[in-house]
């Protein structure tokens, strides 16, 4: 998808948005933009209003004002169609930890509507390093294997967009930089993600640039950091 200009148009742009919670303002005229296979880190503060962000972006709120758009469709358009073009991974994992890992996925494939899933389930763990581990409890898991799981989850469907709030919360050193690997065969495979942290070691080390939230505001500076 390209515009007008012929550059590759955004996967997700966000303009102008605001939100607030009662009177408290959370965004304040936020603005960016993700391509396909770019990876953009949203850097902040617990409280800067990220989670918010990524809320709206996957549909779960409406921004009191501004637009948001997902490829050349307004997200106010979007419907229900919106979980096929995203994949979330929030601050809570959203998988069964009575089920094993094959179990998770096979019950996400039907809310996806996914026609024999077998093979695109077997893909997944394989590549969250988990199919060794496919027949056992979620409850057993570590940590960073359900962190795993839980990205496994959101890119079954083969979405084109992927957001991760604060993916890395809890993981020792080993899980995030198995997640870091992750995140760059998800840059490879040309999807646009968003991953919130607040960490800027690791938001240099994954993105390909850094929007810095402030109180609800994108600090000026925004950079490329990376050439890929």
């Amino acid at each position: 998808m390209a515009d007008g200009n012929g550059a590759a148009a955004p996967m997700v742009r966000v303009q102008n948005v605001a939100q607030r919670y009662g009177r408290k303002p959370v965004l304040r005229d936020v603005s960016l933009q993700v391509s396909a296979g770019e990876v953009a880190a949203l850097l902040g503060a617990n409280g800067a209003g990220k989670t918010t962000l990524l809320r709206i972006l996957s549909g779960l709120d409406s921004p009191e004002r501004g637009q948001v758009w997902l490829g050349a469709v307004p997200l106010a358009q979007a419907g229900h169609e919106i979980r096929r073009y995203v994949g979330l991974v929030s601050h809570r994992p959203l998988v069964y930890d009575n089920l094993n890992g094959l179990e998770n996925l096979r019950f996400f494939a039907r809310m996806y509507d996914l026609i024999e899933p077998e093979d695109r389930i077997e893909s997944v763990l394989t590549a969250m390093d988990l199919w060794r581990r496919r027949f056992d409890p979620v409850r057993t898991y570590s940590r960073g294997m359900i962190q795993r799981l839980a990205i496994g989850r959101a890119i079954l469907h083969d979405p084109p967009v992927l957001l991760l709030d604060e993916p890395d919360t809890g993981l020792d050193q080993e899980s995030v930089a198995v997640l870091t690997g992750l995140i760059d065969q998800l840059r490879q495979g040309g999807r646009a993600v968003l991953v919130t942290t607040h960490n800027w070691d690791r938001a240099e080390r994954w993105a390909d640039r850094v929007y810095h939230l402030v109180d609800g505001v994108i600090e000026d500076g925004v950079e490329a950091l990376k050439q890929r």
